[in-house]
């Protein structure tokens, strides 16, 4: 099957030449000249080199120039150009809560695992908030939907987003990207790559976003939200043989940006409604916010008085891959370290009182060593196995201040260790012409231990240092059968078995019970899915999915002294099922365009939970059947994209607008929480000489100025939201030789 489809994230100005790119990447290769065909795409999700459209596997791929073109520089973003994907700001906060196909976990600390695994040249990144940096020189991303884990070092349920930078290369090369765009925001790209002896290469890139802020202080008119954030990447690829290839990956960042802030979705009566207490009205402009310190917090966490919600953020880490060809088989083995310092401030309050004022210190550190063998001779036989060692450590200091609400604050400092290794292989079988049979198993053991876990409010010591630990050895897998009884036609079904790890609740509070491990979750998914090529200029894929689980992983509570008090806790069993439908059609080799329609469903099958709402109601614990209820999550999502190609005396020019739609997402805290569907649309128009090397491109990001909440949540007696930028238009400048 040599055409691979697209999904309708993909921006389709990488299938045109207007892009001012001198040579093509894998990721874009094969567009035939003036032919009204779709383009191959390479791509590496089982371990090796083969067409998207090959793979039986539910995947979408955004090339390194649909990243630029939808203004894509960090993960969370992906969720607009991706099928069935949503990544939430906890809280508003700088942790990432990832959902796909409707399989998430919400959680604004630090040590748990995530459901969505989240690699960069092949590194895992198992601490959520170690994804928040920027992404950039990059070739393409992969999103792999459903349980992932006999072919990746970590084991995930809901799936793997693979991030590919560019690599060094054999001929000179340099380029630079400038973007400069509404609310004075800046964003600069750059590279140079080359050969720097006969068998050594390098590639260096740069980047930085400055700017930007679209908010304000309701009370001072100050504006917050400024982007202060820098990363750069080197690279030297070695060939130390005829057989042996070397890869030192150096990288490292800093973040010093304010916070987007939050905005009140109701009025808030400060000071708890008691004496002196202040009515601030509910925000009509999603761009009005407001922040405070207590003088207390700020000598705490070393910020001054007038300090705006914001993090100082630095990491660092390094790679090396190693690939070693023998006769048959390849060896390839990788070697990591990484490293985060987190210091951020967030005001989940929105306002001048001392409600909710967080704070989040935290040293995170990872190594990892991956070791594998693929065989490599041609056959009916392909197979891939290999072992991956993991070790984790965070330190992590907590804070948050109640004062004018409680008249408390709250501290919680620990150490998490996380060591896990397992092995892992997958094998295909070529049973005839028509039909291969995929099987693969994984068998990990991971231990979790969470040390000198205390927790103190206002100075008093609530619960005194305690160390829990916890435990999974899973057997997961996947038995797959391919059907291609053409080649247009790739028939797949699929089942998989997923484990995400158990942790710890490491919020304030002073019970022993509630820091006591959750269990690990299983799930058991079943797909059958299709890829077609009904023409050179058409193709269509689709799939449907059931999601049975076991021990899912919910944010509840426990109700506390003060009331309810988040929790995480394991849902007996839980199910989820949908289906997507994507295409892409080329009617015209100037005209492109592409679609995708997903829907999922979810429910509790059987779960006995505490009602928050009505607890905090009451005054007292209230606890509810929830088995038949929806689990949460946006039913529907849709999308699309349209680039049309045309030359005017000796320029190129290329009209492209995409758009997507996200449905309702509910709340688990109830309606008044729920975020409302939205619909966002993007356009851009590009001039390039038809013999250049330097492009143009005006821009307008949500086209339509469209309201819309990325979350909705409320903490202590606030009900905040972060809302989503406003339309934004500006210029972007491109040069590569």
């Amino acid at each position: 099957m040599r055409h691979v489809f697209l999904t309708a994230s993909v921006s389709l100005l990488a299938l045109s030449a207007s892009t001012g790119a001198t040579a093509q990447s894998p990721s874009t290769a094969g567009v035939e000249p003036g032919a009204s065909t779709v383009s191959d795409v390479i791509v590496t999700a089982q371990r090796r080199e083969q067409a998207a459209q090959d793979v039986g596997i539910a995947l979408s791929v955004l090339s390194g120039a649909d990243l630029t073109d939808r203004g894509i520089t960090n993960i969370n973003a992906l969720q607009t150009a991706t099928p069935n994907l949503e990544i939430e700001p906890a809280f508003g906060g700088g942790a990432a809560q990832f959902r796909l196909r409707g399989v998430g976990f919400q959680d604004y600390a630090s040590n748990n695992s995530p459901t969505v695994g989240v690699y960069v040249n092949e590194v895992a990144y198992p601490v959520p908030v170690m994804t928040q940096g920027l992404i950039f020189d990059i070739d393409r991303v992969e999103v792999l939907r459903g349980p992932q884990g006999t072919l990746y070092g970590r084991n995930t349920t809901g799936g793997a987003i693979s991030v590919v930078t560019r690599q060094p290369t054999a001929v000179p090369a340099l380029g630079m990207t400038a973007e400069y765009s509404r609310f004075d925001a800046l964003r600069v790209e750059g590279f140079v790559s080359g050969p720097l002896g006969d068998r050594l290469q390098g590639r260096l890139a740069v980047t930085t976003e400055q700017g930007g802020a679209w908010q304000y202080n309701r009370d001072t008119g100050e504006s917050i939200g400024d982007a202060n954030r820098s990363a750069v990447r080197g690279l030297l690829a070695y060939q130390a043989g005829d057989r042996l290839d070397l890869t030192l990956d150096l990288h490292a960042g800093v973040d010093r940006s304010e916070n987007q802030a939050l905005y009140l979705l109701n009025p808030l009566v400060t000071r708890g409604g008691g004496a002196g207490s202040v009515t601030i009205p509910a925000d009509r402009d999603h761009a009005a916010t407001g922040w405070g310190l207590s003088p207390r917090f700020a000598a705490e966490i070393g910020r001054s008085l007038d300090a705006r919600p914001g993090r100082d953020n630095s990491s660092w880490g390094s790679s090396i891959r190693a690939v070693l060809e023998l006769d048959g088989v390849s060896l390839t083995g990788i070697t990591s370290y990484e490293t985060l310092d987190r210091s951020e401030y967030g005001d989940w309050d929105s306002s001048a009182s001392v409600e909710a004022d967080t704070f989040f210190g935290s040293d995170v550190k990872v190594f990892s060593q991956e070791m594998r063998l693929a065989s490599d001779a041609a056959g009916p036989l392909s197979w891939v196995a290999g072992v991956y060692y993991s070790k984790q450590d965070l330190d992590e200091r907590y804070s948050s201040d109640f004062i004018d609400i409680y008249g408390t604050y709250g501290q919680v400092t620990y150490r998490q260790q996380v060591e896990s290794i397992s092995a892992f292989g997958q094998a295909e079988y070529q049973l005839s012409d028509t039909v291969k049979l995929i099987g693969g198993l994984r068998y990990e053991d991971e231990s979790r231990d969470l040390q000198g876990f205390g927790a103190a409010f206002g100075g008093a010591v609530a619960l005194p240092p305690t160390s829990v630990s916890t435990r999974m050895t899973p057997l997961t897998g996947k038995v797959a059968l391919e059907y291609a009884p053409s080649h247009d036609l790739l028939i797949y079904g699929s089942f998989s078995r997923g484990a995400k790890s158990g942790g710890f609740t490491t919020y304030n509070t002073g019970q022993s019970s509630a820091i006591q491990p959750f269990r690990p979750e299983i799930l058991l998914a079943y797909e059958l899915g299709f890829k077609a090529d009904p023409s050179r200029s058409l193709q269509i894929n689709g799939a449907a999915y059931l999601y049975d689980y076991t021990d899912q992983q919910v944010l509840s509570a426990v109700y506390g002294a003060n009331g309810p008090v988040g929790l995480f806790v394991n849902v007996p069993a839980s199910r989820i099922y949908g289906a997507e439908i994507e295409g892409v059609w080329r009617p015209l080799p100037n005209l492109r365009i592409s679609q995708s329609l997903s829907y999922k469903h979810g429910e509790y099958t059987d779960f006995f939970d505490l009602d928050v709402p009505a607890s905090r109601t009451a005054g007292t614990a209230v606890y509810v059947d929830k088995s038949g209820r929806d689990i949460p999550f946006p039913a529907v999502s849709y999308g699309g994209a349209a680039a049309y190609d045309w030359g005017v005396e000796g320029f190129d020019l290329t009209a492209e607008a995409n758009y997507s739609y996200r449905d309702d997402y509910p709340s688990w805290l109830g309606v008044r929480y729920d975020v409302p569907a939205y619909w966002l649309a993007n356009a851009s128009l590009t001039v390039s000489p038809a013999v250049g090397r330097w492009s143009v491109t005006g821009f307008v990001r949500n086209l339509f100025d469209q309201e819309y909440d990325l979350t909705r949540n409320f903490f202590t007696s606030a009900d905040i939201a972060q809302p989503g930028r406003p339309r934004t238009y500006g210029i972007r400048l491109g040069y590569q030789y």
